[in-house]
């Protein structure tokens, strides 16, 4: 409750910080927030290509399997590493002027979150060309994206914190999102990792459970609820550490900034 009072009386920080984010990522840039819709369909068509050739897919909807689970780790990427680095990128700040410290990290996932919406745009043309109807079953990816936003806040205030302190935790955290890409079932189907022994892989990866969940509500399929309720359960347990870990050690920042 302490957290959303001074998120209530800073609002208009926040805002502007949200702002300041999205102008910076588009900085100099002739296609601007184009870029956000070019992008996403370029690496598409791309892996289309090669992981579609590679193994063989003859399934018509491939690319709007491909492009709804590399929307979602993108965002999962972009915001997480953005938090990494949102302390140190502001530590001229943090030392002039007071300002809630965790304003910077929030700030920075939510304008990546604002920038993915835009980019889901290019969702709903993948699914005008693959001929997928939308159904009423389309509002459960509202639950989805809301677990995705909890997780990514919460493993943002970890980074944020540990990347003060541990300044290599940034290069082991693109490493890792690396790892995490390869481990959600982007661009292959899930049942080729099933079937074998390390099904582990999945079962136990929260991000894949929540891709999951925004496919099922892109194609009209049922959810699997035990996806939904672990990737819940792990997005909660990711924001209460997350926040307590900042808070305990936000004091000690302006020592190593």
């Amino acid at each position: 409750m302490k957290y959303l009072k001074q998120i209530q009386k800073y609002r208009f920080l926040m805002s502007e910080l949200v702002k300041k984010g999205i102008r910076l990522k588009y900085r100099r840039s002739y296609l601007g927030i184009i870029w956000s819709l070019i992008e996403p369909l370029l690496t598409t068509i791309v892996l289309v290509v090669v992981f579609g050739t590679l193994f063989g897919v003859k399934d018509p909807t491939y690319p709007l399997y491909i492009i709804s689970g590399r929307l979602i780790y993108t965002y999962f990427a972009n915001s997480t590493k953005g938090a990494c680095r949102s302390i140190r990128a502001n530590s001229g700040m943090i030392k002039k002027v007071y300002v809630p410290k965790y304003m910077y990290p929030i700030s920075l996932i939510l304008h990546n979150f604002v920038i993915f919406l835009i980019s889901l745009i290019v969702l709903v043309i993948m699914m005008v060309y693959c001929r997928v109807m939308p159904t009423w079953q389309i509002i459960k990816a509202i639950p989805a994206l809301v677990i995705l936003l909890v997780m990514c806040t919460g493993i943002g205030m970890i980074l944020a914190t540990l990347n003060v302190f541990f300044r290599d935790i940034e290069y082991l955290w693109n490493v890792a999102c690396l790892l995490i890409m390869y481990m959600s079932a982007i661009f292959y189907y899930p049942e080729r990792l099933m079937k074998s022994g390390y099904a582990w892989i999945l079962k136990f990866n929260p991000l894949y459970c929540i891709i999951e969940c925004f496919r099922n509500a892109v194609y009209s399929e049922p959810w699997h609820p035990h996806h939904v309720m672990y990737a819940a359960a792990a997005a909660c347990v990711c924001l209460f550490v997350g926040l307590a870990f900042f808070r305990k050690n936000q004091d000690k920042f302006i020592l190593h900034i």
